[in-house]
């Protein structure tokens, strides 16, 4: 158990205002821990608590509008930092929604649940996440991947095998392109033949290429084209969409052959902090949450894969106090954002222009959470 005081130090000095968004946690209310859930077909959005005395996915019903209510909290088994994480990606679904993974960056490991048609969760196992302080997780393939934050930093893989058990992968932990990088988010492209990691300190993208058993070789390294790179999002096409937290900027790469590509270099959203980003599901439209602005920036993405603001002063929506990790349901109808300094939650419909309109607050959430997953 290595240097977690010089981790949260470097984001510090590099993400200011991203690591701000996010403070200690506070005890759940008792209708956080009550509500009830939605019928099949409705929606459900997840959260993690990030505690140290016990963390748990905090739960909330979706309603056909948008709206949210508070449907329970279920226990990881493992256990949070009560401190910001400072990346993208804490909790994932799997591919098929079949799975949800959350990462326990206190205790060093990986919980899996199985997801109801409902939205319940059943606690089915916990994994090493073969490093130290797990903060990013995603799936691809009956196959995950953890991002640890630990110094020496590293990524490794485990196998979803049958009834959701998990399984150490050999031969599929590596490390990224140096031992102190302070990293931010691991991902899949979207055929599952690369993992791409931002590191924020070395203002770097790690490519992984990823063998059929699980195995991966890399990382090949690419310098991002601005100042600490942060969240990031794939369209179908496997155009990489990433923000830069320092110049509150966004980029775009096309990734072929494990290579990256500048097709838009570091379009500022004219805000402040631009940290986490979400893509929607038909690649036409990119969200990133202006941490230090209270805010959200849309940007167009053309066919050839530049990106375009969607309104002339970068506020496409207001959001509550320091946003944070940004989901999209099913079909990107609704967008989600994890508000991190006071604890809330701001929903928005998407429109067809790629417009945002209010549909959701609803506060409550620790302030120590992280990460956010929407179906």
């Amino acid at each position: 158990m290595q240097s977690r005081v010089t981790l949260l130090s470097l984001l510090a000095v590099s993400t200011l205002a991203c690591g701000a968004a996010e403070a200690s946690p506070s005890t759940l209310s008792a209708a956080e821990r009550g509500g009830g859930f939605l019928g099949a077909g409705q929606g459900m959005v997840y959260a993690l608590s990030n505690d140290p005395a016990g963390n748990a996915v905090i739960a909330f019903a979706r309603a056909p509008d948008g709206w949210l209510t508070p449907a329970g909290a279920f226990a990881t088994g493992g256990t949070g930092t009560g401190a910001g994480l400072g990346s993208a990606g804490a909790i994932t679904f799997s591919p098929d929604g079949r799975w949800l993974l959350a990462v326990n960056a206190g205790s060093d490991d990986v919980s899996i649940f199985a997801v109801s048609s409902e939205g319940e969760l059943e606690l089915v196992d916990r994994a090493s996440s073969g490093g130290d302080m797990p903060i990013s997780v995603t799936v691809s393939n009956h196959i995950a991947f953890v991002l640890n934050a630990g110094v020496p930093n590293n990524v490794s893989g485990l196998r979803i095998g049958e009834g959701g058990h998990l399984q150490p992968i050999a031969s599929s932990t590596r490390p990224l392109s140096g031992a102190d990088t302070a990293p931010a988010q691991v991902s899949f492209d979207p055929e599952g033949d690369f993992l791409v990691v931002t590191e924020k300190a070395t203002n770097r993208l790690g490519v992984y290429s990823v063998e059929r058993n699980g195995g991966i070789e890399g990382p090949q390294v690419f310098a991002s084209s601005g100042q600490t790179p942060f969240g990031f999002g794939f369209t179908q096409q496997g155009l990489l969409v990433v923000s830069e937290a320092a110049a509150s900027s966004v980029s775009s790469y096309l990734l072929r052959d494990g290579a990256l590509a500048t097709v838009t270099a570091s379009a500022p959203d004219l805000q402040g902090a631009a940290c986490w980003i979400a893509v929607t599901q038909n690649g036409r439209f990119a969200y990133a949450a202006n941490t230090a602005a209270d805010n959200i920036s849309g940007y167009a993405i053309h066919a050839d894969g530049t990106l375009q603001l969607l309104d002339a002063n970068g506020v496409t929506a207001t959001a509550g106090d320091a946003p944070a990790d940004l989901a999209l349901s099913r079909g990107s109808r609704f967008l989600y954002v994890r508000n991190g300094r006071d604890g809330s939650i701001s929903g928005y419909r998407v429109r067809a222009d790629g417009g945002l309109e209010p549909a959701a607050l609803v506060s409550g959430l620790p302030a120590a959470s992280a990460g956010i997953a929407a179906r």
